[in-house]
């Protein structure tokens, strides 16, 4: 009974061992415990994301979701991959802050043709691109903002209600 006792434990031992050894944590040693503490990821160290959003002469977007983590930065690519020239059928990317409205965020735009198509100074924006027109790019750069959902829209005029969509920060 006695070995058998000590085959337990020393299996029980083998594995609590392995189990925090196979973890990349920091462990501090005392006595008679080992202390295992997780590493703290802060928001400016998430990282780099890389999003690219197509856009066409259909007035679509590619996606209508763009999920990211609270704190990154935010390289966003807008593509128009149709042919029609800016003047005809220009698109953008616009992410409104949160309780900002689209439909009347999209009607107050619609007066800012030289603004790129953004209202009030952009107030109500976190970020947005330039207006393109056929076979052109864009890109921004941005820190996404605190944890929750957020509109996405192309802001030239009559876009709006089918280019849109959401901005998951998580």
């Amino acid at each position: 009974m006695k070995n058998f006792r000590i085959n337990i434990l020393g299996v029980v031992a083998l594995g609590l061992l392995s189990l925090t050894s196979c973890k990349d944590d920091k462990k501090v040693e005392g006595e008679d415990t080992i202390v295992v503490t997780e590493d703290v990821v802060t928001p400016a160290e998430m990282g780099t994301i890389e999003v690219t959003l197509n856009s066409d002469d259909a007035m679509k977007f590619d996606t209508s979701e763009i999920k990211v983590k609270e704190g990154q930065t935010v390289i966003l690519t807008l593509n128009h991959t149709g042919k029609l020239p800016e003047a005809a059928m220009g698109h953008n990317f616009v992410l409104l802050k949160q309780g900002v409205v689209m439909a009347d965020f999209a009607t107050a735009a619609i007066a800012a043709k030289d603004n790129e198509y953004i209202p009030n100074d952009g107030k109500d924006v976190i970020a947005h691109t330039e207006t393109i027109g056929g076979g052109e790019s864009t890109k921004i750069t941005f820190t996404a903002p605190a944890k929750g959902t957020y509109d996405f829209l192309c802001t030239f005029p009559g876009h709006y209600s089918m280019m849109n969509g959401k901005f998951i920060v998580e």
